[in-house]
Parts: C-alpha cells; structure tokens; sequence
C-alpha cells in the first residue's frame, strides 16, 4: 500500500512527493524501495503488487522499474484501507483463486529483517482454513501512537485468537496494556488467503464486496480503470480494522519483535536516530546553544542556530520552515490545513 500523504511528515513529506517515496534514513533508498527490497526474500519481483493514488503512479514506476504496468494498480480516490485491499484482493483471486497474500504499507521500518522474514512465513503457515493474520509488535513502552491488540494466549500456537482491538489509548490505558502482557501494538501488516479475506468482505462488508465482485469480468482487462473509476464513488471510506478486522470472529495474531517502527511521525523517527550528547538529532549545519531533546534537519549550507529549544522540531524543507513541539504529532492535519491557505504550494 502507496497511496498515503505523510501528513505528519509535513513539510519534509509533500502531497506531490509523500514519505513513502522519500529516502528518509539517509540509505539512498526510499521507504517504498525499501520494502521491496525486504520482501525480495519472500517472493518473486513478478508476485509483487503496489496499490497507490493515481497522481503517484509515475513516482512507484520510476522508483520500482522492475514491475509491470499490470503490478501497479492506480487508485482514483483515497476511501482508506478497506478499499486498497479489497480493490487489490478481488483482482489477484480473479487471477489466482489459491493465492496468498502478505499486505503491508510501504512506509515502515523493520530494523532486523531475517527475524522478520521468520514471522512472515509463520503467517504464511498460520493463514490456513478462514484464518486473517495480524502481525503484532511486542510493545517495548506505552506509546500512545499505536493501535493495541489483546489477545488470548494459547501454548500450543503460534497464532493466537484476537480479542479486541484498541485505536491510539490514552498515556495511562496505554500503560495498563503494556503491564497486562496480552496486549501488542496493531502493525497494520496482515496475511491471509485471498479467498478468506473475500468471504469476510462478503460477511462485514457486503456492500462493499458487492461492488467489487461485479468488477470480476474487468480486472486485467482495458475496462479495468473505468470499472475501478466507478467503483471507488460507491463505497465508504473505511479502514480496514473497522471494516474487517474489529467484526470478523477470525481474526489472529502472531506476535512479532523484529525492530519495528511505522515512521508515522517526526518523533518516531527522532526515536531510532543517532542522538547528540544532549540527546538532539542534528541533521543541519547548525550551532546548538542550552538545547535538548530537540529535532534540528534544514537541508544546504545554510547555518542554523538554535539557542534555548527543548522537544522542539526545527524543518525547513525547500519553501517551508517549521518550527513546533517534537510531539505535536496531532497538530499536523491544522499546519498542513492552514497552509493550504496561504497556496497549494506550500503543501
């Protein structure tokens, strides 16, 4: 899945360029080259399918130019994940009705990759009968930028049976989870078969897998993009958590520690970077004064001197500077909104 803005990635993340196409760590790969890369391991260039907004097709070919105009599926509207995948799901059992499949965004982190190799081919096991797999993340601290999933424990499984899902707690809920111990961080990767995740469609969402069971004449096909054009105005924006996961009694999770982070924000990615000794990330030509915990990346040779700041981010990226608190992760939506304001370049 490519097909997201990177909001709180702001200004650095750009509507004509989002995050997933930017080479945030300084790898000289971008986030979706990345999981490319990644999921080279596991499958074959030819099994590879990345959903995105139309206006980024160009971007994912350039970036990608290993696949197939076929592997790429443009997307006429944003209407969330529930969509993206059942837009995608529909058109790969069309197909190969035997097919299963890993989903994944194109935007995250994994930082010890054969571990993650090993959970996702026990998912692959796992995915069998009616069975949709989540992956979740061992929570290392009550952050309260995940989603937490609860789940019963059984010793004779790897997979264990879900019992509820919780979007984004409070700081206090967030540290009864992690106490608890039967709690993880939702990652947002699922694996299952194709057929599974279609007859729970047809059980939570059946107006939804209406639409897309009419499409099934016209995937592959020249009638695909007006099929998918008229479809994307009929049905609801909706995650696929709410929609699906949240409903369906068979729903799982392998739990998964393999260095996992989902890049949402500035802070989360203040947290994997290398820290001054006044714990500042300093990607800058820039002079810190009485400064800590703070996020200073201006790009150029332009000096910067910061003096005073504490959990402060400090961006400037090309003809945005910004300049806010390190965790107003919830701000974002009304800095991109007001500058929206002042032109559409600036966004």
């Amino acid at each position: 899945m490519a097909g997201g803005i990177g909001t709180r990635f702001w200004p650095y993340s750009r509507r004509k360029r989002p995050k997933q196409f930017l080479d945030v760590l300084g790898t000289g790969r971008s986030l979706l080259q990345m999981t490319y890369d990644r999921f080279l391991e596991i499958a074959e260039p030819e099994q590879f399918v990345v959903i995105t907004y139309r206006k980024y097709l160009a971007l994912v070919k350039e970036q990608l130019p290993e696949l197939k105009d076929h592997q790429i599926l443009s997307e006429p509207l944003r209407k969330n994940t529930a969509t993206c995948i059942a837009y995608a799901t529909y058109r790969i059992h069309s197909l190969d009705p035997e097919a299963k499949i890993i989903v994944t965004p194109a935007d995250h982190l994994i930082l010890q990759e054969k571990k993650f190799t090993r959970t996702i081919n026990q998912a692959l096991e796992a995915a069998d009968s009616d069975r949709l797999i989540t992956l979740g993340i061992k929570p290392n601290r009550p952050d309260t930028g995940y989603g937490y999933i609860q789940y019963i424990e059984s010793p004779d499984n790897i997979a264990y049976r879900v019992k509820t899902f919780t979007e984004k707690p409070n700081s206090k809920l967030a540290k009864t989870f992690v106490e608890s111990g039967d709690f993880v961080w939702n990652s947002g990767m699922f694996v299952w078969k194709a057929q599974s995740l279609i007859k729970a469609y047809e059980e939570c969402m059946p107006d939804l897998a209406e639409v897309f069971e009419e499409g099934r004449a016209a995937y592959g096909t020249a009638k695909e993009a007006e099929f998918v054009s008229t479809a994307y105005t009929q049905v609801k924006n909706i995650s696929i958590d709410f929609g699906i996961m949240e409903k369906s009694s068979q729903v799982y999770v392998i739990l998964g520690d393999f260095g996992w982070s989902d890049l949402g924000s500035w802070n989360s990615l203040f947290e994997l970077r290398d820290k001054d000794e006044n714990n500042n990330v300093v990607d800058a030509n820039a002079v810190l004064y009485e400064t800590e915990n703070s996020y200073i990346k201006v790009k150029g040779d332009k000096l910067v001197v910061v003096q005073g700041l504490e959990n402060y981010l400090v961006n400037e990226t090309d003809n945005v500077l910004l300049i806010c608190k390190l965790d107003a992760e919830k701000k974002f939506r009304e800095f991109v909104s007001n500058a929206k304001k002042k032109g559409e370049d600036f966004i």
